[in-house]
C-alpha cells in the first residue's frame, strides 16, 4: 500500500480525515464552519497516491447543510490548482463518494474552484492599474483583514459624478460560493476593457463600487457561510454591528454615504443547476416601477447571454413576507432602488452542460463579464 498524506495547512483548507491506510477506502468528513454549525465546503490535497484507484468516502455528507446539494454534483480536482475538473462522484442520501486514478503524486480537491485571498489581493491590484479607479478601504474584518471597496467611473467634462447613477457589486458573502469572486473578476476585467463600447458608456454614466470578497477571513479559514465571528452576513443587514459583522457595517456605512441605484449581490446555489437571480417582489416598497426594472434586465441578460435564464429560480415572494436581513431586500428597500441576488450552481449548468468541468471559476467569470449588458439596458 502506498503512503498517503491528506493536507489541509493552505488558504481555505478544510476536511478531517477518519480513515488513510487504504487508498481504495479513504474516508472522510466534511468540516463544520470555524465558528457555526454550516459543513458543506470542503478543499484538501491527497499526497502519495499515484497510479493507484482511489475511492473517497464522505461519510457526513448527509448530515451537511445542504444534502440534496450532493445529488447529480461531482467533486472538483486539480494537479496543478490551475486547471480544475470533474470527477466520479455518487451520493446514496447519507455517503458521497467520489473516485478516480491519479496521474500526479498531489491532487487537490475542493467543492468548487477555489478562489485564494492571495487571488484577492492581486485582483485588486490589477485593478488599480486603472486610472479610473480608486481604492478605499472602509476598516477592518473580524480578523484584521482589509475590507476595500473599488470605486470606478470615467470623468466626463461637465458632468459632476454626483449625478451619475451609483451602481454596487458585492460578492462572496458567503465565502465557500467562490464561483462569486470569479464572477466579480469577469466584471471588473471588462469594465476595464477600454475597447469595449459597452464599458465607455457605463463608466461614462455612472460610479460602480465593488466589493469582490464581502468575507474574507471566512475564505481564508475554509468556512462556507459564516465569517470569524460565525455570523452569517447575508442575515446580518438589517442591524450588523462592528463585533459580530462588521464586513456589513462598513459595506452598509459606506452605501448609506453614497447612495445605491443598482445593487448586485452575487452568489452561489447549492441545489439548483442554472444560473439565476432573486429580486425584491416581497419587500413591502416593490413598485411597478422596480418590477419594470426587474423585467428589463432580465430580458436583456437571457437575450445576450445563453447561460442566464429566468425559467428555473427560487419562485417569487408574496409581498410583504421579504426577509429584511438578506442584503437584496434590505438594500432595495433602503434605497428604493433594482436589487438583485445573483446565484450560480455548485453543479453545472443544465442548460449548456460540461462534462469536464461542470460549472467553473473561469464560466463564472465570463457571466460576471456579460452582466454589463443588462446592466447599459437599465442605467
Amino acid at each position: 500500500m502506498p503512503t498517503l498524506h491528506i493536507s489541509t495547512q493552505f488558504d481555505s483548507g478544510a476536511i478531517e480525515v477518519v480513515n488513510l491506510e487504504d487508498p481504495r477506502d479513504i474516508q472522510l468528513r466534511i468540516r463544520k464552519d470555524s465558528a457555526a454549525e454550516f459543513a458543506q465546503w470542503f478543499h484538501f490535497c491527497l499526497h502519495g497516491a499515484r497510479g493507484h484507484a482511489v475511492t473517497m468516502r464522505f461519510v457526513n455528507a448527509g448530515a451537511c447543510a445542504y444534502p440534496d446539494g450532493w445529488e447529480h454534483y461531482r467533486v472538483v480536482a486539480s494537479t496543478d490548482r490551475q486547471r480544475w475538473f470533474r470527477i466520479d462522484t455518487e451520493f446514496d442520501g447519507q455517503v458521497m463518494t467520489a473516485r478516480m486514478t491519479p496521474d500526479a503524486n498531489a491532487v487537490y480537491f475542493a467543492y468548487f474552484e477555489p478562489y485564494s485571498y492571495e487571488q484577492h489581493l492581486d485582483l485588486l491590484g490589477a485593478a488599480c492599474g486603472s486610472e479610473y479607479v480608486m481604492l478605499h478601504r472602509l476598516g477592518a474584518t473580524v480578523e484584521g483583514r482589509d475590507m476595500s471597496v473599488l470605486r470606478i467611473t470615467k470623468p466626463v467634462d461637465g458632468v459632476d459624478d454626483a449625478q451619475k447613477k451609483k451602481v454596487w457589486l458585492i460578492a462572496r458573502q458567503h465565502p465557500g460560493e467562490s464561483m462569486a469572486e470569479w464572477f466579480a473578476e469577469g466584471f471588473l476585467e471588462r469594465l476595464l476593457d477600454t475597447d469595449d463600447s459597452v464599458s465607455r458608456v457605463l463608466l461614462e454614466r455612472c460610479v460602480f463600487y465593488v466589493v469582490p470578497n464581502m468575507n474574507p477571513d471566512g475564505a481564508v479559514l475554509g468556512n462556507l457561510r459564516t465569517n470569524a465571528s460565525g455570523a452569517n452576513l447575508n442575515r446580518e443587514w438589517a442591524n450588523p454591528t462592528m463585533e459580530r459583522s462588521p464586513e456589513v457595517f462598513l459595506v452598509r456605512q459606506k452605501m448609506l454615504e453614497v447612495g445605491v441605484d443598482v445593487c448586485l449581490d452575487a452568489h452561489g446555489d447549492e441545489g439548483l443547476p442554472y444560473n439565476f437571480v432573486v429580486g425584491s417582489e416581497g419587500n413591502p416598497t416593490y413598485s411597478a416601477h422596480i418590477a419594470a426594472l426587474e423585467a428589463t434586465f432580465k430580458t436583456a441578460w437571457t437575450s445576450s447571454c445563453p447561460d442566464f435564464q429566468d425559467e428555473f429560480n427560487y419562485g417569487a415572494k408574496e409581498p410583504g413576507t421579504a426577509n429584511p436581513t438578506l442584503a437584496t431586500n434590505w438594500i432595495a428597500n433602503q434605497f428604493g432602488c433594482l436589487a438583485f441576488t445573483i446565484e450560480m450552481p455548485f453543479k453545472d449548468n443544465a442548460a449548456h452542460p460540461d462534462v469536464v468541468t461542470g460549472w467553473s471559476g473561469e464560466r463564472s467569470r465570463k457571466l460576471g463579464a456579460s452582466v454589463l449588458q443588462p446592466l447599459l439596458a437599465v442605467v
